[in-house]
């Protein structure tokens, strides 16, 4: 069936980024197979990243389907977008059919975006990675293909007001090659190797991030470990257990 809302949506993002005048640095595209399922994991750091990650897997001329928090599917706008664009909805109270539901798409041949950190991270660091992609990856049979984000954080961001003037932003993408998950292994150490692979392309996509930050009030999009004013992970946790 012809993809009648997911390829006027992309258009539609394409023309905005044009507007934003930003400037994408995307490489490693080719490690998402053309054909068949697979597993799309990358870092967290915007509520656009799901567009960027999506926006990686063209080249290959594929469609990616995400694993999104149920509430976008409520509202009134995004709702039926996302539904035409046939993603999945994520109840995080009973995540069992959502988890049928990208199991029965991953056998069907499709590519299935997922987010392991759960939420976005407010260092700009990643957070300890749930198992699910390394077991739907597992138990259908297909890779896992890690890749990261940066400079995502500087447009929309947990905490921060939306930034969609012309600003020229710089973004980078870096997508690793494929990781196997085979049924005898433990989740839990493919699940590490997994982490490991996405934290090597988020300091390679980071090491190529061609601006800094231009005075002290801009140092907010910066994680404090490379000299920025984001929280740290341990004042992130401690700011949650509040």
């Amino acid at each position: 069936m012809a993809e009648l809302v997911y390829r006027p949506v992309i258009g539609l993002a394409k023309t905005l980024f044009r507007a934003w005048d930003l400037k994408i640095d995307c490489r490693g595209s080719e490690n998402i197979p053309r054909t068949g399922g697979a597993v799309l994991v990358s870092n967290h750091i915007s509520y656009l990243d799901f567009i960027f990650n999506g926006l990686a897997a063209l080249p290959q001329k594929r469609l990616v389907r995400f694993m999104a928090k149920e509430a976008v599917f409520r509202h009134r706008i995004s709702g039926p977008l996302m539904r035409g664009m046939k993603h999945i909805p994520v109840d995080r109270k009973q995540g069992e059919a959502a988890y049928a539901h990208a199991l029965d798409a991953l056998r069907s041949g499709e590519v299935i975006g997922v987010f392991p950190e759960a939420t976005i991270s407010p260092s700009f660091t990643l957070k300890s990675f749930k198992s699910g992609a390394a077991r739907l990856a597992q138990e259908a049979g297909v890779p896992l293909i890690p890749m990261a984000v940066w400079g995502t954080q500087r447009l929309w961001t947990k905490g921060h007001p939306r930034n969609f003037k012309r600003s020229h932003t710089p973004i980078t993408i870096r997508v690793g090659e494929a990781l196997e998950a085979p049924r005898d292994q433990y989740a839990g150490a493919i699940t590490r190797r997994l982490r490991e692979r996405v934290q090597e392309l988020l300091e390679a996509a980071q090491r190529a991030y061609p601006v800094r930050p231009k005075d002290a009030s801009d140092t907010w999009w910066m994680p404090a470990h490379l000299g920025g004013t984001a929280p740290t992970p341990e004042q992130v946790r401690a700011a949650e257990a509040h």
